[in-house]
């Protein structure tokens, strides 16, 4: 038997070569450019050519590698150098987007052509997203017919799902607003994306990146107002753009306006200064008491640390409610604002649990600070109500009902015996 321990290899000195595929190439985009011109030049105007001759070259040629050399050939004919020029270095094509017809079904067309290239090769998708943001920030060295048809292009292509709405960002780039090109560029690209889509459309895409509220900064800041805007967009033939972008203004005003008066409440600032600068708040806006009750209920409500415990609660609210009734009072001067009170107070207490048995009290309460009125407590009941929290609610309410019913024959009958 071998006692002796196997002795273990060894790592000598020898030096392996470097096989060819892992040495890293050198990062040149002539041979390339040159494949890609040469294809278009054979594929001239037939855009199908072009994207099936685009579909077999990424199987020979390195997308990934020069994903921005492609997209500049196929936009501009070659590759460009910073601020929009073409490279004079390099060979170019004369059939590419930029030297294509200015209209909008040769945009679509052109827009599948990306579309099947970039399904095909997946992994293009961010590169082109770049690519596209990169050429709103060259918009100035663009002629105007260039910019014009990757305007409408880009609408096509956010109407699609091919792009997000966070390229946008790169219109809002000081030196692109200062001088007009911005604003111009985006009134032809919203006006090829509505065609496709519609206005609702179009916002929701603009809300999932956080863009509905910064359309005004298409404009300097000596311009950016409602007016401005709706004027400029509704000239250009897009008031559905200039509705939306006043509705999101109101949107954002009304937030501002329900943070504003929560931190009053929060002060303690005295009720009549508050009532004071909600009025003029109110006018300043162009709100209805309808709107105003509605930030006013949603102030009084989150302008309080809400005990969690359910039977604490409700006897926290009453007393709460019970200081801010004059303020509740001074905006439902009209049965409507007193619904819309009602809906609110009916939204609230299903939305927060803690407040679903505390609905009847409340109400209550407000009937008696002169806040609501039989008539809309009555409407709300037989017809208005909400259907959250429904049956809970009526249930609520049904013996108070019953005792304004009774009370209002009551008071017709001594009416009646009166006359």
């Amino acid at each position: 038997m071998n006692n002796q321990k196997q002795q273990k290899p060894t790592l000598t000195g020898q030096r392996f070569k470097t096989r060819k595929r892992d040495e890293k190439e050198r990062f040149d985009p002539t041979q390339f450019q040159e494949s890609i011109v040469q294809g278009l030049n054979q594929t001239g105007t037939d855009l199908e050519a072009v994207a099936k001759f685009l579909d077999a070259s990424g199987a020979k040629l390195d997308y990934r590698r020069y994903a921005e050399t492609l997209f500049d050939i196929l936009v501009a004919g070659g590759m460009l150098a910073p601020g929009g020029t073409l490279s004079d270095d390099m060979t170019r094509t004369e059939f590419c987007l930029f030297t294509a017809q200015e209209d909008l079904e040769t945009m679509q067309a052109y827009a599948q052509v990306f579309n099947k290239l970039i399904r095909r090769y997946k992994y293009l998708e961010k590169g082109f997203e770049e690519e596209i943001k990169k050429l709103l920030l060259f918009l100035k060295g663009f002629t105007e017919s260039e910019r014009n048809k990757l305007a409408m292009l880009t609408g096509i292509l956010l109407a699609n799902g091919n792009i997000s709405a966070s390229i946008l960002s790169s219109l809002y780039n000081e030196n692109l607003v200062k001088e007009g090109v911005s604003a111009a560029f985006a009134v032809k690209l919203f006006k090829s994306w509505i065609n496709e889509k519609d206005i609702n459309s179009v916002a929701a895409s603009l809300r999932k990146v956080g863009m509905d509220n910064r359309l005004m900064e298409l404009f300097p800041a000596n311009k950016r107002s409602c007016e401005h805007f709706s004027k400029y967009f509704t000239d250009a033939g897009l008031k559905e753009l200039s509705d939306f972008a006043r509705n999101q203004q109101s949107i954002g005003a009304r937030k501002e306006l329900q943070k504003e008066l929560q931190e009053q409440m929060s002060r303690g600032d005295p009720l009549r200064e508050i009532i004071a600068f909600t009025r003029e708040e109110m006018k300043k806006a162009n709100l209805s008491e309808q709107a105003m009750i509605g930030i006013i209920w949603t102030s009084v409500m989150s302008s309080v640390e809400w005990n969690k415990k359910e039977e604490l609660v409700t006897e926290q609210a009453i007393k709460h409610l019970k200081q801010y009734s004059p303020l509740l009072k001074a905006f439902t001067s009209q049965g409507q604002s007193e619904l819309s009170l009602l809906l609110k107070i009916q939204e609230y207490c299903y939305d927060n649990i803690h407040f679903m048995k505390a609905f009847q009290k409340i109400v209550v309460l407000l009937y008696k600070a002169d806040v609501l009125s039989e008539e809309a407590i009555l409407k709300w009941y037989t017809e208005a109500h909400l259907a959250k929290g429904k049956s809970v609610f009526l249930e609520q309410m049904k013996k108070f009902v019953e005792w304004l019913k009774n009370a209002e024959e009551e008071s017709e009958s001594e009416e009646e015996e009166a006359d």
